[in-house]
């Protein structure tokens, strides 16, 4: 299995966060900003004309059902002519929340429902179990339950991918990333250590046997400086 790791662009919270230093305003489920889209295109044509060894391409795109994350899979796998499928537990650590401004509890949003998906990304499969009642529709995701997550997402991909020689990509989120890779390492629990993963950075991971190589790690030199967030 040879899996790229693929961050979403810059969103309408990054670009708030660069420009306030504050969430204050934050969108529960922000889109692509135009300099994310752009890093997605960037992104796709790497993956497309630059990776030269049709090989290394990825036949197969996930994504996070995070709109950050559909959008910039949809612009990816519309370049590379693949399929794009929902994978739910990779979606941003915390999930779907927005902060009461009274009490600073973060209260969970039910989020874009199956109709949803279905007219706006036609291409995107879901899983059969996503409903009209919005995909996320629970209350804020805990932090004790973001390892045991990430964890499911990884047994997941090997279970789906491991023992072939299946070339695909991820769309997912700097957080979850970070339990991720960690997860991959078998890194034990740690709240110090951070994997920076720049919007529409990839990262490559190859399991070959009983072997994981980590070929490299936030790789953004295929954007050009002033798309680098």
């Amino acid at each position: 299995m040879l899996l790229y790791l693929i961050r979403h662009g810059q969103s309408v919270n990054n670009q708030l966060w660069d420009q306030t230093q504050s969430a204050k305003g934050r969108s529960f489920d922000p889109a692509l900003t135009a300099i994310g889209y752009a890093q997605a295109e960037c992104a796709a044509n790497f993956l497309r004309v630059e990776m030269r060894d049709a090989a290394t391409r990825p036949k197969l795109l996930y994504t996070s059902l995070m709109i950050r994350a559909v959008e910039t899979a949809a612009v990816i796998a519309r370049a590379l002519d693949t399929s794009l499928v929902a994978l739910p537990d990779a979606h941003e650590v915390g999930g779907l929340y927005l902060d009461d401004e009274t009490t600073g509890e973060k209260i969970g949003i039910p989020g874009p429902n199956r109709a949803h998906f279905e007219a706006s990304y036609p291409a995107l499969r879901l899983p059969p179990e996503l409903d009209e009642r919005g995909w996320w529709n629970r209350p804020h995701e805990a932090q004790a339950a973001r390892s045991e997550r990430a964890a499911r997402v990884w047994e997941f991909l090997l279970a789906q991918h491991g023992a072939r020689d299946d070339v695909l990509g991820l769309v997912t989120h700097g957080g979850l990333y970070n339990y991720l890779l960690a997860h991959i390492l078998k890194m034990p629990a740690r709240e110090n250590i951070w994997f920076a993963f720049d919007n529409c950075a990839l990262s490559r991971v190859d399991v070959v046997g009983d072997q994981i190589r980590v070929v490299y790690q936030n790789r953004f030199d295929f954007l050009p400086p002033s798309l680098r967030t």
